[in-house]
């Protein structure tokens, strides 16, 4: 679907080259900014906009000018799956109009689920937005930003089906340490509560070898670290005939020499198998770590939801999960107040909750969602019940993420240091990174003070290391680093000396002070900061080159 006629050819050509962002781009670049509401699949569908948009030549806004909303393009990236998402959006669009009235050529684009939803209301209703695309049509970014340009009017065009599979795009990948590679997109199943198999159509599985030569090129490219993303990853390979394909996947990715984490998000318990569960526990590489979404404890309002498991398999599923990795660390979603819930349904939940042990929740209150099945059953809660059930769930939740992270005190980790995940670092002078089960780690440099809790983490004269450099004489950009001081995509180890329901607090294992292990994803970062400062070319680039050769899964071949 388009609001207009298709630009002509000349135009086209034009519009994705370095040449699309005007006759001046080569001395004045216009620049970008993607902000990103949503889920994985989103963040590394704003990775594609990004690259997408450089290659155009576009280059990225400043920080400070991406806090002040200065850019020349600002693309929001929506998600529809919440109540909640479209005041987030209008929200975010009266901020940008009076900023856009101050800021002449300024251009605004809309893509993503709610796009794809809302079509062409986006623009009726904020008619400042210059561009509205879909997540069928992510590549006509660039081409839809020209037109509008060209035409000064708004350009709406939504794909009703997929052009372009998202991982043949450009992307500018935000971390060089780490990156997320799609196995597939769209959904099969029907959930009563979901709206995403309407936005992003039915399931498409990616050929197993491009997948592979995606992850291999990241890792050339320094990365130590991968998440396999799909709607439902274990139901990978049903497309082209093999059930067992994504177990294969798992056991190939740690084939890869370099690849020292492998990820993967999210599963459907109904689709998950113990040759899954063998993967991963035989699998080096493959992290002790699962998210495995459960929406209700309930075996009567999992049949409402369309759920094709029941609250016995589940638990059995996570059973055998911890018999094979004992130390897996498992987390969830969960829906409370799904039309029709009682509260002996939500005693269920509560049980379930109470017998899974989860590391952590994503507790959601139900909100209808126009389109879906459940927005029009009849039994829907009042919002105070559903708030009630809501903070008592959460109360259970955050009692269990304690006395489970407490189980995490006295042991000694190894964690891949992130940049700047803990909102406190800065004061504190923490760093942060992930533990190989997935938790938040907040460590300082030095052995701790007397109260057991790391507080001043000696940092050096005039650096701030929860912060990208601010020049070249950066320590952490030095050839020689000094001992003791990691640099983001490096890890180090620690031991846990204090917890909290949603992260870790540890300290440097050794007396003697904190253990380093440099990496080729450290160097990377370090390459990439030179490189942002003018110090030197960045030789790490995250884009996904074309496969240097083919790559086998031993899965059966798809006739075309």
């Amino acid at each position: 679907m388009s609001t207009t006629a298709p630009l002509p050819t000349v135009l086209l050509d034009a519009a994705t080259t370095d040449t699309a962002v005007g006759d001046d781009a080569s001395e004045h670049p216009r620049t970008y900014m993607v902000r990103t509401l949503g889920c994985q699949m989103n963040v590394h569908d704003s990775e594609h906009m990004a690259g997408m948009l450089e290659q155009a030549g576009y280059t990225r806004a400043s920080s400070q000018d991406e806090a002040a909303n200065a850019a020349d393009v600002v693309v929001i990236n929506t998600c529809a799956v919440r109540e909640n998402a479209a005041n987030k959006l209008y929200g975010n669009l009266g901020q940008l109009a009076g900023i856009k009235a101050t800021r002449p050529g300024m251009q605004i684009a809309v893509g993503g689920c709610l796009a794809q939803k809302d079509r062409g209301d986006i623009v009726a209703k904020a008619p400042w937005v210059d561009v509205v695309f879909g997540t069928h049509n992510l590549d006509a970014l660039p081409v839809l930003l020209e037109r509008a340009r060209h035409n000064e009017a708004a350009q709406v065009e939504i794909a009703e089906s997929l052009q372009v599979f998202p991982s043949t795009l450009p992307t500018k990948r935000e971390s060089v340490y780490a990156g997320w590679v799609s196995i597939s997109v769209g959904c099969n199943n029907t959930c009563t509560f979901c709206i995403v198999p309407h936005l992003r159509g039915k399931e498409r599985d990616r050929r197993p070898g491009e997948i592979l030569a995606e992850v291999e090129a990241l890792v050339a490219a320094g990365a130590i670290e991968v998440t396999l993303l799909g709607q439902n990853v274990n139901s990978y390979g049903v497309e082209f005939g093999d059930r067992g394909a994504f177990a294969k996947l798992l056991r190939a990715c740690g084939r890869i020499e370099g690849l020292e984490r492998v990820r993967f998000t999210s599963p459907h318990p109904a689709a998950f198998t113990d040759d899954v569960i063998a993967a991963m526990a035989e699998t080096p590489n493959v992290m002790p770590q699962l998210h495995m979404p459960l929406q209700s404890g309930s075996d009567r309002i999992l049949r409402a939801m369309r759920r094709s498991y029941r609250s016995e398999k589940f638990l059995g599923i996570l059973d055998r999960v911890r018999a094979a990795m004992p130390d897996a660390s498992i987390t969830t979603d969960i829906i409370v107040g799904f039309p029709g819930e009682t509260e002996e349904d939500f005693a269920e939940t509560m049980r379930v909750v109470e017998a899974s042990r989860f590391s952590s929740a994503f507790i959601f209150q139900y909100s209808p969602r126009p389109g879906t099945p459940a927005a029009t059953m009849e039994d829907q809660l009042p919002k105070a019940v559903v708030q009630e059930r809501f903070e008592r769930l959460l109360a259970l939740q955050e009692r269990i993420g304690t006395e489970e992270a407490n189980k995490q005190v006295g042991r000694t980790l190894e964690v891949l240091v992130a940049e700047g995940s803990g909102r406190k670092d800065g004061a504190t002078h923490r760093l942060s990174g992930r533990a190989a089960d997935n938790r938040l780690v907040h460590f300082g440099l030095t052995a701790s003070p007397d109260d057991g809790v790391p507080d001043g983490a000696a940092p050096h004269p005039g650096v701030d290391l929860t912060q990208a450099p601010a020049d070249l004489g950066d320590p952490r950009l030095a050839d020689v680093v000094p001992a003791g001081l990691p640099r983001p995509g490096d890890t180090v180890t620690v031991t846990v000396v204090k917890a909290a329901p949603h992260h870790l607090i540890a300290e440097p294992a050794d007396a003697a002070g904190l253990v380093v292990r440099r990496t080729r994803s450290g160097d990377a970062w370090a390459a990439r900061e030179k490189a942002r400062l003018g110090g030197g070319e960045d030789e790490h680039s995250h884009g996904t080159p074309a496969p240097s050769g083919p790559v086998s899964l031993g899965l059966p071949t798809l006739r075309r």
